[in-house]
């Protein structure tokens, strides 16, 4: 027997690169929760893994394909959330390359203590359906309400709120990306 200690599980996707090494207007996301699903799954780096972490009740699924920016952390101690808007949904683990279109800022918490918990908003680069949004204004007040919906009732389900702080474009969502890259350090 090897005196090198086992392996087990995938490599850790939460140490990729967070910007395209070729295209710095480009990050890479790592999905974990496909749109259409029920099922909330989040990458486990002690075991490895991609865990499910929640089951939505019927009638509730995930509006659109969620994950991470890799080499990044929230303002939660989480890798920075991703929403990533493409023609069809991703899986728990796929790597894309997409661009920022924009940020959705917002908080979470209970009545005695909130923290920060931004969203970036991308479009996956190779995409049709999306091609046209450059900002995350091209989408629509529609898209606003909705999402804000899907989040509050999504932090209900745990006890918690969730605000809205605002919608900002594509440069504040870069910059999102960026402190959260310093933080991670």
């Amino acid at each position: 027997m090897s005196t090198r200690s086992k392996r087990t599980g995938l490599a850790d996707p939460t140490h990729l690169k967070a910007f395209d090494e070729d295209d710095a207007d480009l990050i890479t996301v790592i999905i974990e929760t496909p749109k259409g699903s029920r099922n909330k799954y989040a990458f486990d780096p002690e075991e490895r893994i991609f865990a499910l972490k929640k089951v939505l009740p019927a009638g509730m699924a995930f509006p659109y394909d969620f994950g991470f920016v890799p080499s990044t952390q929230g303002g939660d101690g989480d890798p920075l959330d991703v929403l990533v808007l493409m023609d069809e949904p991703a899986f728990p683990g796929c790597k894309l390359t997409c661009r920022i279109v924009g940020v959705i800022e917002g908080e979470q918490g209970d009545k005695k203590q909130t923290e920060r918990n931004d969203r970036v908003v991308a479009v996956e680069d190779g995409n049709h359906s999306y091609s046209h949004v450059k900002r995350i204004d091209d989408l629509g007040k529609r898209f606003e309400r909705e999402l804000e919906e899907f989040f509050v009732n999504y932090h209900r389900l745990s006890g918690k709120q969730y605000h809205v702080l605002g919608l900002k474009g594509p440069a504040a969502g870069r910059r999102c990306v960026k402190q959260a890259r310093k933080r991670a350090r």
